[in-house]
């Protein structure tokens, strides 16, 4: 197998949907979930995004973290700062904004929820003092962007880990995105 097919090995069951399960063979072990030891300040349960080297954190205590592999926003799409998870949708729509229309017309100006939303099976809507910052945590349909700068600003995990961390995330948690994390 080659190309974007060898990503793919079977197909998981979920929620009234089917979307292709991660070849985990195919992905490189750094970008796999795991425990790793992890030297932070942040209250447990916080989600810390380190977008230089492509991992999200959440932090528990004695200085231990839940790790996933993630892909972030490209060059000229990136942000940092705090926010919080406000909102969780299982099997999301899509609706790209206008900026996005503007740089890619051939989009659709909305996407229902399914196996080929480019959200994959489930999103967490980031926002600052009660407004949508546009950004979310949510899966991808592109397993092989894992570990790179690949998005418009969202923070993109596998399907079985977006899967993972929403079940992990209830409403408030509090998440930091950061440039660099010594």
């Amino acid at each position: 197998m080659s190309g974007e097919d060898r990503y793919f090995s079977g197909s998981v069951a979920d929620h009234g949907f089917e979307f292709r399960e991660t070849n985990m063979l195919a992905i490189d072990p750094q970008w796999r979930r795991q425990l790793v030891d992890y030297t932070h300040e942040q209250r447990p349960g916080t989600i810390i995004v380190d977008t230089s080297n492509h991992f999200l954190y959440v932090a528990y205590e004695n200085n231990v973290a839940l790790r996933y592999g993630v892909g972030v926003g490209l060059d000229g799409f990136k942000w940092y700062g705090s926010a919080q998870v406000d909102r969780k949708e299982i099997w999301p729509g899509w609706t790209p904004p206008p900026e996005m229309l503007q740089r890619r017309p051939d989009l659709p100006r909305h996407m229902a929820g399914g196996p080929d939303n480019p959200l994959g099976p489930r999103a967490m809507y980031l926002y600052r003092n009660g407004r949508d910052l546009g950004y979310r945590l949510h899966g991808t349909v592109e397993p092989w962007t894992i570990g790179t700068d690949a998005s418009s600003g969202c923070v993109r995990l596998l399907p079985e880990d977006v899967v993972d961390l929403y079940q992990r995330t209830p409403i408030g948690t509090k998440v930091m995105v950061l440039d660099r994390i010594a």
